[in-house]
């Protein structure tokens, strides 16, 4: 059965132009690692490591600041926790951690150990992205160690964000006007190297700065975008509704939430993978069963390539890939149309 000419048309089209054929190819790389998937369990984790992380920092500030109250809680003050409607429960629901000094040290580290299963999510899920072989993984101890960096990290960028936020919002600001509009690009700009350093570190190939740029400022932008447009929907939408519709409403409030944030940093982490192996152009009708040996581009053969050799589970284990000639039935090149 010969594909269409028009499809094959379309094909050669798109192969010989980068403003097609990048986001194509990039959507085909987010598709074959199952991006969706890879968003569903940071997801699921980062939800599950919500509470504890919030714990942990809720107790933490209370006895760092416990002579400025007022400091702590504004500190304690986050967008997620401001968002309408499901700020107020998870507001009410976090309180410190008290007891003995034993209970608080155990209950802290438990709770920080929940917490760094969200960056053991987000390095399998950078190392899946970037071809990372299962052998050259790291430790899930080790992995932890490095999370619990990162969390510091992420804890310090939320931190500038969240004052930035409520110092623009906050009603006669002294600064004026202008920081009105100078907040919100100063926290993209703190968003932009938090994204910087965590595109590097969740994974352990080795990259640089430069190669991690792209998705990195394309990732501000779309959480700051995405953070905006929440808002405006939920101070537009929401601000007349009940309280909570019960737990379920705040589950689902949430969990909706850290998804759309999951795919924003998993779509812009695949913009750097792209570029950085050069996975592109890619085939028209690669997703499909339509599409034979030879009508695989370089950049379909190397992506295959990695997705064989991602499975090596022992250093001294060796995976060969090799494709098989068409038969002698099959279509012509799409190329060649």
């Amino acid at each position: 059965m010969r594909v269409p000419t028009v499809v094959a048309r379309l094909d050669h089209y798109q192969r010989r132009r980068r403003w097609l054929g990048l986001p194509l190819a990039v959507f085909a790389k987010f598709v074959d690692d199952r991006g969706p998937l890879l968003a569903g369990q940071i997801t699921y984790n980062g939800f599950l490591s919500l509470f504890p992380l919030l714990l942990v920092l809720s107790t933490t500030l209370r006895l760092v600041l416990r002579d400025h109250p007022e400091l702590a809680e504004g500190l304690l003050a986050s967008p997620l926790a401001r968002f309408p409607v499901v700020g107020d429960e998870i507001t009410a629901a976090v309180h410190p951690l008290q007891g003995s000094a034993v209970a608080l040290v155990v209950g802290g580290l438990f709770a920080l150990y929940g917490g760094l299963g969200f960056t053991a999510a987000m390095g399998h899920a950078f190392d899946q992205m970037w071809g990372v072989p299962v052998d050259r993984r790291p430790h899930p101890i080790i992995a932890r160690s490095r999370g619990l960096l990162l969390l510091v990290l992420l804890g310090v960028g939320l931190g500038v964000t969240t004052a930035l936020s409520a110092l623009t919002a906050a009603p006669g600001t002294p600064l004026g006007p202008a920081l009105v509009v100078l907040g919100p690009l100063v926290s993209m700009s703190v968003n932009a190297g938090l994204f910087l350093v965590g595109f590097r570190a969740f994974t352990v190939r080795d990259l640089t700065f430069g190669q991690v740029a792209p998705g990195a400022i394309g990732a501000a932008l779309a959480w700051q975008l995405l953070e905006l447009g929440a808002v405006r929907y939920a101070t537009d939408e929401l601000t007349d509704a009940d309280p909570l519709y019960g737990v379920f409403g705040l589950v689902l409030a949430l969990l909706a939430w850290i998804y759309l944030e999951a795919l924003v940093v998993t779509a812009a982490a695949e913009i750097n993978v792209v570029l950085v192996d050069r996975l592109w152009p890619r085939a028209l009708l690669t997703l499909t069963h339509f599409v034979g040996p030879d009508d695989l581009t370089e950049a379909d053969r190397r992506s295959l390539e990695s997705y064989a050799r991602i499975q090596r589970y022992k250093s001294f284990e060796r995976i060969d890939v090799e494709f098989s000639p068409p038969p002698e039935e099959y279509r012509p090149p799409l190329a060649g149309g």
